[in-house]
């Protein structure tokens, strides 16, 4: 189906690190079908990788959300939160 075709896309772009392009292929899939939990751990893999990790964050909390559980998701979420609380302790 589409979300799973914009999924996949995205996935391919992530790996050729062309990360906007990343991101607008899961948001289009979760567009498509927004209880597809797999793009919104996708985007919010891109989002750590690119250090926005309040974002990072709310598509991992979502992926719970829809999946409780999906381990990695919940195993990316406590590292978004440690990462974000160590870069708030240095000061960036």
């Amino acid at each position: 189906d589409l979300a799973t075709a914009l999924n996949d896309r995205g996935q391919v772009r992530y790996l050729r690190v062309e990360f906007a392009a990343a991101v607008r292929d899961f948001t289009a899939a979760i567009e498509c079908q927004p209880g597809f939990e797999v793009p919104y751990y996708n985007r919010g893999l891109v989002r750590y990788r690119l250090g926005d990790f309040d974002e990072a964050m709310k598509d991992f909390r979502k992926v719970l959300e829809l999946n409780p559980q999906f381990e990695d998701a919940a195993l990316s979420l406590k590292q978004a939160i440690l990462d974000k609380e160590e870069k708030q302790k240095r000061g960036y």
